[in-house]
């Protein structure tokens, strides 16, 4: 049972924004997700995300509270962006773009509880911008374009409210530990639980923007009820002929450096086949994620 405290810890109040933003500190952050960055031929499923995030951070002694907003995008395709339209088997990926923007809320304390709470607005479809942003990449890149944009998910809007919360860090020696987290998404874009597990080792920090120095494991199962990328938007009533799998698993090899000022990190994750029609030997995603951070 939540208790009073917790509610009172986790949700955000008008009072509170004020004085982090009195005095607190901005953080700019960018994150991008692409598997083009591993330098191989194939491109598809989850393709290309990126986020630009900028918060305010109130740091005490064993705390920090921060406010945010972002936007980002993602983009989905079938397993091979060079099939034409005619040659997409109907259980590959549909096109999909997701643009959003949104607001949140985070909390954390030195033990390694913390909360998360946060809601977006979006849209799904060619309003997202999908085929223009993949096409004018690919150019720049001198890498093959997309053929199948056309074939893209009918356009939606979407709300999603987020949580997560961590109820402690547990410390396995000097320069490591592990941390659980617990997940959820609900709206008619996403509509998902998850449960995720963290090792670090090397100069760790206690609170999210202090100097760090680690490499980190994580480990994910995600419970999936809707996923509109697959499905299409909710109340679009798409028969695509597609399923989203139930569960789908994923593991993330990282390393992060912090300064006082500064942040970058880098990963690669392996994801398994969201799609009941698509087996793991062939709907096994790979990609990398790089993130940037600075306190302005």
């Amino acid at each position: 049972m939540i208790n009073s405290g917790f509610a009172q810890s986790a949700l955000p109040s008008l009072v509170e924004y004020k004085q982090v933003s009195a005095d607190g500190f901005s953080v700019l952050s960018v994150s991008i997700d692409n598997d083009s960055l591993l330098l191989k031929k194939d491109d598809g499923f989850y393709t290309s995300g990126i986020q630009i995030d900028v918060r305010k951070v109130r740091n005490a002694a064993t705390s920090s509270v921060s406010y945010g907003w972002r936007i980002g995008q993602e983009l989905y395709t079938a397993s091979d962006i060079k099939l034409k339209p005619e040659q997409l088997s109907p259980s590959d990926h549909p096109y999909a773009g997701w643009l959003y923007g949104g607001v949140y809320k985070q909390a954390f304390d030195a033990s390694g509880s913390g909360t998360y709470l946060g809601l977006d607005l979006g849209c799904l479809g060619p309003c997202a911008g999908g085929e223009w942003t993949q096409t004018n990449l690919h150019k720049v890149l001198d890498q093959p374009l997309p053929q199948a944009w056309n074939t893209q998910l009918k356009q939606e809007w979407g709300v999603v409210a987020s949580g997560q919360w961590s109820p402690s860090r547990w410390v396995l020696a000097s320069k490591a530990d592990l941390s659980p987290r617990l997940k959820t998404r609900l709206g008619n874009i996403f509509t998902d639980a998850s449960a995720d597990l963290t090792l670090r080792v090397g100069q760790l920090n206690q609170l999210p923007e202090q100097a760090a120095n680690y490499l980190y494991l994580r480990g994910e199962i995600k419970f999936i009820a809707y996923d509109a990328t697959l499905q299409g938007g909710y109340f679009n009533n798409q028969d695509l002929g597609l399923h989203p799998k139930s569960s789908v698993g994923e593991l993330e090899l990282g390393y992060l450096w912090r300064s006082n000022s500064y942040g970058v990190s880098a990963a690669v994750l392996r994801r398994s086949s969201g799609i009941k029609e698509i087996p793991n030997t062939q709907g096994m995603q790979n990609f990398a994620r790089l993130q940037f951070s600075a306190t302005m």
